[in-house]
């Protein structure tokens, strides 16, 4: 067992901007490289009933893009029925979320793994109760983290703030992915060079619009 596993966290410039997409594509290089890899989604808002089990999509394609099987709860342990923002659903389910509950579920990956990726929701300040948000979760559990920039128009202003977050909460930025969410972006070149001329960080790759199951030229942090 690998009980030192490389992990990392990561978040987006905004909803529905290809974390999950990129994740997945994290993975697969992973995977292509001879690693064991493993990604999880502690908080998902937004689920089916199957067989009298909750499934959020995105945690169906972790487990998908996955080493091997893994059970929805190892993925997920707080899975939310509706697609709203996590506070908010939380406190209508009656849920408080357990940050040592998922460090755990974390080790035992882990343990399992030589790579786990942990994705949040949102953005990095979307909150998880009245006080805490994913960047608490993040500096709780220890992870560098990955920033997924959703290239569409906007996106340099996104990424710049997320940029200062991540710097002002003192977590450690490991690496950003320019993740193509419109395919036609206009003056694309231009703004990716302006975001790699300003985040300090290594851009990991740009993500194709498109099958994250393709191979793609992205690597993990060093």
């Amino acid at each position: 067992m690998n009980t030192t596993a490389r992990a990392w966290f990561i978040t987006g410039t905004d909803t529905e901007i290809g974390k999950t997409h990129v994740a997945c594509a994290l993975l697969h290089a992973a995977r292509r490289a001879g690693l064991t890899a493993f990604a999880m989604k502690p908080v998902a808002a937004g689920a089916d009933e199957i067989d009298g089990q909750r499934l959020n999509e995105d945690t169906a394609r972790l487990i998908a893009a996955g080493s091997e099987p893994l059970e929805p709860a190892e993925v997920t342990p707080y899975c939310l029925r509706s697609a709203i923002a996590p506070h908010i659903v939380a406190h209508d389910e009656g849920v408080t979320f357990d940050f040592a509950r998922i460090a755990h579920r974390l080790d035992a990956l882990r343990a399992r793994a030589d790579v786990v990726l942990v994705e949040g929701a949102g953005g990095l300040l979307v909150p998880l109760d009245e006080a805490r948000d994913f960047a608490d979760l993040a500096r709780h559990l220890d992870l560098p983290v990955i920033l997924v920039v959703g290239m569409r128009l906007g996106c340099i202003n996104h990424a710049l703030l997320t940029c200062e977050a991540i710097a002002t909460r003192g977590l450690h930025f490991a690496g950003w992915v320019a993740n193509r969410v419109e395919p036609y972006m206009a003056r694309f070149d231009e703004n990716l060079a302006t975001l790699e001329a300003r985040i300090r960080a290594p851009l990991l790759g740009v993500v194709p619009h498109g099958d994250p199951a393709e191979p793609v030229a992205l690597r993990l942090p060093d």
